[in-house]
C-alpha cells in the first residue's frame, strides 16, 4: 500500500519562508514523478510544482516560480517544497502526489496516490 505523508506546514508571516516535505513508503518502483497541489475551501485544486523521478525534471505553476523549489532530499528520501517570499494568496492545504512513469504532470487526474495533506497559513 502506497503511503504519502506531508510535515512541514505552519503559520507564517508574509515575506518568510516555509519547508514542505513528502515521504512516500510502500511503492515497489522508483520511477515517479511527485508533484504539490494546494487547494482552499470553495476553490479547486491548483498545481504547485512537480520532479521527475530522477530530479533532473521540474515544472512549476507561475504563480509560484522563481519562489518555489521542489527538489528531492535523498538523505531523508522525500521530496522537498522550498517556500520562500511567502504571500497571503499561498494560503491552503498543501498535498503531495505521485504518478508512476518517466511523465511530469501538471494535472490533478494524471496522479494516482495522494497524501492527506498540510496546511499552510501565511499572515499579512
Amino acid at each position: 500500500q502506497v503511503q504519502l505523508v506531508e510535515s512541514g506546514g505552519g503559520l507564517v508571516q508574509a515575506g518568510g519562508s516555509l519547508r514542505l516535505s513528502c515521504a512516500a513508503s510502500g511503492h515497489t518502483t522508483s520511477r515517479y514523478a511527485v508533484g504539490w497541489f494546494r487547494q482552499e475551501p470553495g476553490k479547486e485544486r491548483e498545481f504547485v510544482a512537480a520532479i521527475n523521478y530522477s530530479g533532473r525534471a521540474t515544472t512549476y505553476a507561475d504563480s509560484v516560480e522563481g519562489r518555489f523549489t521542489i527538489s528531492w532530499n535523498n538523505a531523508e528520501n522525500t521530496v522537498d517544497l522550498q517556500m520562500n517570499s511567502l504571500k497571503p494568496d499561498d494560503t491552503a492545504v498543501y498535498t503531495c502526489a505521485i504518478d508512476y512513469g518517466f511523465n511530469l504532470p501538471t494535472s490533478e487526474y494524471e496522479y494516482t496516490y495522494w497524501g492527506q495533506g498540510t496546511r499552510v497559513t501565511v499572515s499579512s
